[in-house]
């Protein structure tokens, strides 16, 4: 669904997946866009990721994702997020909308007052909050999870992991692989993300550039920026034996995930890895206990083996290994729902 605002100047974009396990739910991503195709290559991928995520993650959700066109320090007002919160609430609960790139909790509570499918709020209003947490613990645990298939422990301890991106869910990652004994390289293009990250860390340390990182001589590579970080230079650069981040769609085109698998790095598929935020927020629904969120998410670690043991099994990447886990549980689940009516 195309949205468009005159008065507020809103130009958004909401696409749906699938319902078949249930109402679609997925972030906001406000970002400056270079045309409208841009935007729409972006969502429409963004959302297929919401559906397989939701389905591996076992919730009974569908898959589906916004993303409204501009540059949110310049363009984002009270009275846009208001106009884009009406169109949701238009889709009558086929839609629940969350934070993303350039989103945030408090943005959520402004959608919140036009629409009654909104997650992701401030927990002063009853929400889960930064969703960025949840995100970063699974995928700590989907990174433990490839250290256990890879070198026999589900640790991290006395590994180089490199972390491209330390915004909302890197700084958080870096937290989780420090305490673990890791030690952590940081690149950036926000030289603050950088020294925020390194003046809570002294130990981290940082690269000029996301193409230093790739070069260097590490262990895991977790990249956790915007997606298709892992392109065909990339990859024939990558030293690492490990591939494991929150960024999602980081394969920038099919059959990379085989390239990999050939040239013997374990890829942790990213929708798998990264579910800790959906599952985060999903569980507003019920009425939020971050105990009870913290807890799910710590299955990631279960279910991020259970997907390279169907890859060893059936003889097939870890990425293809995912999507048939998820294919499998949409099929069996949602045969006899239909459309997601509410």
């Amino acid at each position: 669904m195309h949205c468009s605002d005159e008065s507020t100047g809103l130009r958004a974009i909401i696409a749906i997946h699938s319902t078949a396990l249930g109402p679609a739910l997925g972030g906001t991503r406000f970002y400056p866009y270079a045309d409208e195709q841009a935007a729409l290559d972006d969502v429409l991928a963004l959302s297929r990721g919401m559906s397989y995520k939701a389905a591996a993650a076992g919730l009974d959700l569908g898959g589906g994702k916004a993303v409204i066109i501009g540059d949110p320090a310049t363009v984002k007002t009270d009275v846009l997020l208001r106009a884009y919160g009406r169109f949701v609430q238009s889709l009558g609960g086929r839609y629940y909308t969350a934070c993303d790139v350039g989103t945030f909790s408090t943005d959520m509570d402004v959608v919140a007052r036009e629409c009654r499918f909104v997650t992701g709020r401030t927990t002063g209003a009853g929400g889960a909050g930064d969703s960025a947490v949840l995100t970063a613990y699974g995928v700590f645990q989907g990174m433990r999870a490839a250290a256990q298939v890879a070198w026999g422990q589900p640790s991290l301890r006395g590994r180089t992991v490199g972390v491209a991106g330390v915004g909302k869910v890197g700084r958080h990652l870096v937290r989780h692989l420090v305490d673990d004994g890791a030690a952590v390289v940081v690149s950036d293009v926000s030289a603050d993300a950088v020294a925020a990250v390194r003046g809570e860390h002294p130990t981290v340390r940082s690269v000029t550039s996301s193409d230093d990182l790739v070069g260097a001589d590490l262990d895991v590579y977790a990249p956790c920026a915007l997606g298709g970080a892992l392109d065909d230079a990339v990859v024939a650069a990558l030293r690492a034996r490990i591939v494991c981040g929150a960024a999602n769609n980081q394969l920038a085109h099919p059959g990379l995930d085989k390239v990999l698998a050939d040239r013997g790095v374990l890829y942790a598929p990213d929708y798998v890895v990264n579910a800790g935020g959906l599952i985060q927020v999903a569980d507003e629904l019920q009425g939020f206990s971050f105990e009870r969120a913290r807890d799910r998410v710590t299955l990631i670690y279960d279910s991020t083996l259970e997907v390279f043991r169907i890859a060893d099994a059936d003889g097939v990447p870890p990425a293809a290994a995912a999507d048939r886990l998820a294919e499998h549980r949409m099929a069996q689940v949602g045969r006899g729902r239909g459309i997601w009516l509410g």
